[in-house]
């Protein structure tokens, strides 16, 4: 039974070298990849740190079809500085997915900003075209008080 265990293992390893299948053995990066490399989730990472640094918090926009949210990050901390979306309590629009409810909430978070002391940040649309409720909600963000 041994020795068929053994010619089985060698006939699959010599299989293995024939068809160039890729081992374990010979990647050693299959085995520690977790610990040895760290993994980059966005390519403009280093940017938006750069930038958090320089002072420019980043305004994040998140649209749904049927509601739109607004944060103001902190890219170097990590955290979330002021935010508004039409999900709020005390938010009495009937539809949250349309360009005066967008108007609402860049208008209520810039206010939360500079409440806080921001006056500068950079629009992240994040990968969203500039137009409709994007645009209205960056637009009422600046007519509110925030410079980008």
């Amino acid at each position: 039974m041994a020795a068929l265990t053994k010619l089985l293992l060698l006939v699959w390893c010599g299989a293995a070298n024939a068809f160039n299948l890729p081992s374990v053995v010979a990647r050693p990066d299959l085995a520690r990849r977790g610990a040895s490399t760290i993994t980059m989730r966005h390519k403009d990472y280093a940017l938006r740190v750069t930038r958090a640094n320089a002072g420019r918090m980043r305004l994040c926009v998140i649209r749904s079809n049927n509601h739109i949210y607004a944060q103001v990050v902190d890219d170097s901390k990590g955290h979330i500085l002021a935010s508004a979306s039409t999900t709020e309590k005390g938010e009495k629009l009937e539809y949250g997915g349309n360009c005066a409810s967008a108007v609402g909430v860049g208008k209520r978070v810039a206010e939360r900003a500079l409440e806080k002391g921001i006056e500068q940040v950079w629009f992240d649309r994040n990968g969203r075209k500039y137009h409709g409720r994007i645009a209205a909600l960056a637009d009422a963000a600046r007519e509110a008080g925030l410079s980008f």
